[in-house]
């Protein structure tokens, strides 16, 4: 139970629906343990009457209909209490449930990119749903069958100990073992409940990725073995789910088995009581009968419920890890720090903890506010490491990374990524249209300022050629859109925000060299003033910049402007002169 200490919390800001939930449960229990002894008292009553007729028949009758009107009113009162009950503790779980995933949700945006190259998205999906569903079931149904159950023992338990104690533990003898019986079906269906999640989880990765892999199946022409893939899963699925259910089955069939017992017992040895004279009413055996059946299901209850405390055990104990988990990145400012632009790097070196790779060595310059800086190296060199450490995606392992003068570890978090721009080489686009996509940047953008941004980005002449223009949906990850349009919405997106830093990161790689000249010259335009970071594969993307560094292993191995670096002789001259051959080739 240690995990599930962690949900104190919520018990405490709920507190009054917990106690309020817990005070109905008693008054709607009190009013539905009136009826077995107005029955009690109705059969006591038609036996006088039988035995001796001394009674007025219309007052037999009299008594009978008031206690009939007697019971339907504690009936309907026990079930309008019910209802109440169920409507506080059930929404107090569902609102538990809601800050709980709310909670999870805010840690999992705080981790750092580490994290998430060290964990699948799926099994993140999983914690925030199927796990804290199962939180859930132990905040509603298992407090509010429990409450049921004490209440329920300790008063029908206490009146029928008064009337017969004999009677009393004859009728109760098959009940610990319905306990015990479902206690241990409710572990076999856990354990196949859980295999059953899993395949769950397995249909439905394989069928996400499918989709989403849509065009290599066709252009593979793979479908047939996908599909036949597909439907050996889903028929281990289907056989993992028969299991379940066979055992399921048992469940309600094992309960009714021993209320049935019960009830014999009861009709049995409290008829043999009565012949004895030991009980003197027949209404005792009817009131003794109700009392079985009102405590049956809560005594089945018990084992689902301790069914229910484990695997809330186990899935808050899954939470927990996350929730336990600390950013590697921390925001050590409270206080917003204003960014002017100037970075620089001071033999940063910097490791990759997931691979081991060291992507950067002994790296130093700098970036005066408002001029550019480009990057150049080949695949792996560490471009893009710098262009993440300087947004703290990461933090350096060693040398110092400074903006403004300041350590980037001074600066409000906040403050420094409001401050930047970031064009990744895979533009993400959300499942939304291009307007909303764009406006990510800048929340409150006008219209005009979309169009402004797009216009910058050249993609507007393509936007105004949509049926719906901006209004677009883009679809999942942007898929309806070619990979040249993604990256120059990821460009309008990133300039709407007018940051003072804007990071470049081979974002012109699936444009054609007329375009990129294009977007260029727009770019040019758009951040005069502002402080660029441009990393290319491409000579013509750098040629322009301020200060041209080379990349090599994770080493600085070239750094000047584009005529000093023509003239060098090293790397950079030989993709310029590769590069500009092609080009008069295809020309």
């Amino acid at each position: 139970m240690n995990a599930l200490k962690y949900l104190n919390k919520f018990f405490f800001k709920y507190r009054f629906r917990f106690i309020v939930g817990i005070l109905i449960t008693v008054v709607a229990k009190v009013f539905a343990l009136q009826i077995p002894q107005l029955i009690k008292e109705s059969l006591n009553i038609v036996e006088d009457y039988s035995k001796d007729r001394v009674t007025d028949l219309e007052i037999v009758k009299s008594q009978l209909i008031i206690n009939i009107m007697f019971i339907i009113g504690a009936a309907l009162l026990s079930g309008f209490f019910t209802f109440l009950m169920r409507q506080t503790l059930i929404v107090m779980s569902r609102l538990i449930e809601f800050d709980l995933k709310n909670e999870i949700f805010q840690q999992y945006e705080n981790l750092s990119l580490s994290f998430y190259k060290k964990n699948r998205t799926g099994d993140l999906m999983n914690r925030i749903s199927e796990d804290v569903g199962k939180v859930r079931m132990y905040f509603g149904p298992a407090i509010m069958y429990t409450m049921n159950m004490l209440v329920l023992f300790i008063v029908a338990i206490t009146k029928m100990a008064q009337i017969d104690i004999k009677l009393t533990l004859y009728t109760l003898l098959p009940l610990p073992v319905l306990s015990v019986s479902i206690y241990v079906l409710s572990g076999i269906i856990n354990k196949r409940s859980n295999v059953v999640q899993q395949y769950l989880s397995k249909l439905t990765t394989f069928a996400q990725e499918s989709f989403s892999g849509i065009n290599v199946v066709k252009a593979y022409s793979i479908e047939g073995y996908t599909s036949a893939a597909f439907n050996d899963l889903a028929n281990t699925s289907k056989d993992k789910n028969i299991s379940l259910y066979k055992a399921q089955a048992l469940f309600f069939p094992l309960m009714i088995l021993l209320i049935g017992i019960s009830n014999i017992l009861v009709i049995y040895i409290g008829g043999m009581q009565y012949i004895n004279g030991e009980i003197e009413n027949i209404g005792i055996i009817a009131e003794f009968i109700i009392y079985v059946n009102m405590l049956t299901w809560p005594v089945a209850v018990v084992g689902w419920v301790t069914s229910i405390v484990q695997q809330a055990e186990v899935s808050q104990q899954r939470i927990n890890e996350f929730l336990n988990e600390e950013p590697s990145i921390k925001n050590y400012v409270t206080e917003p720090t204003p960014i002017q632009g100037s970075i620089e790097f001071d033999n940063v070196s910097f490791t990759y903890e997931d691979t081991n790779i060291t992507a950067l060595k002994n790296i130093s310059f700098k970036v005066d506010k408002g001029k550019t800086l480009a990057i150049m190296g080949k695949t792996g060199s560490g471009k893009s490491t710098i262009a993440a450490l300087i947004a703290r995606l990461y933090d350096a392992d060693e040398g110092e990374i400074r903006i403004d003068q300041k350590a980037v570890k001074k600066l409000n978090l906040n403050s420094l990524r409001e401050s930047i721009g970031f064009v990744t080489q895979d533009a993400f686009l959300f499942s939304d249209t291009i307007k909303d996509n764009i406006k990510i940047g800048k929340e409150n953008a006008t219209d005009e300022e979309v169009e402004k941004a797009a216009e910058a980005a050249y993609i507007l002449h393509n936007i105004e050629q949509f049926s719906n223009k901006f209004d677009t949906l883009v679809g999942e990850r942007g898929v309806t859109l070619s990979g040249g349009q993604k990256q120059r919405i990821s460009i309008a997106r990133a300039l709407i925000a007018d940051p003072e830093i804007l990071i470049f990161d081979d974002c012109l790689s699936a444009v054609d060299t007329e375009t990129e000249e294009i977007i260029l010259r727009n770019l040019e335009n758009a951040t005069k003033g502002k402080t660029g970071i441009i990393i290319s594969h491409r000579a013509s993307s750098v040629k322009n910049a301020d200060q041209i560094i080379v990349l090599e292993d994770g080493k600085m191995i070239e750094s000047g402007t584009h005529d000093e670096l023509i003239n060098n002789n090293g790397y950079y001259q030989d993709i310029y002169n590769q590069q500009l051959e092609e080009k008069l080739t295809n020309d």
